[in-house]
């Protein structure tokens, strides 16, 4: 997980960005709020959610390690190890090694976590469409 540091601007920001950042940032948490119920009204927990997203957000293939699970998670491996355990045992993924790799452990949606995973994301289209608008028309802004 690199960090790129601290951003110091080069002006003070203006009063339309400052509501353009305050827009977005509200706009993020609604999202994020609506992903947390949407994925306890489907059982599973938004993190579990966010593990079974990411198993398939790798171009040509429908599988993701535990190593690329922790990056897009933001969190250490042996978290993920445990949260992918946990999942396991719910019957939402299952773990493969790697033909290529032996030493590659692939995380693969089951049928029910492939269900689980549809279920919470189409609930959640209509809130990313709204925070993709709002994250535009920040960045737009910008320029």
């Amino acid at each position: 997980m690199e960090s790129t540091g601290p951003v110091t601007p080069a002006k003070k920001l203006d009063k339309p960005q400052l509501e353009r950042l305050s827009l977005f940032r509200w706009q993020l948490r609604r999202f994020l709020r609506f992903s947390e119920d949407a994925a306890r009204e489907a059982g599973i927990t938004v993190l579990q959610y966010q593990l079974l997203l990411h198993t398939q957000g790798f171009a040509e293939r429908d599988w993701a390690s535990i190593g690329e699970l922790a990056e897009r998670l933001q969190a250490q491996p042996h978290g993920v190890v445990a949260l992918v355990t946990r999942c396991e045992q719910a019957g939402l993924v299952r773990r493969r090694e790697n033909v290529q790799d032996r030493r590659l452990v692939e995380v693969h949606l089951t049928a029910k976590g492939r269900r689980q995973l549809e279920r919470v994301a189409l609930r959640l289209e209509s809130e990313r469409v709204a925070l993709a608008r709002v994250s535009e028309l920040a960045r737009t802004a910008a320029k």
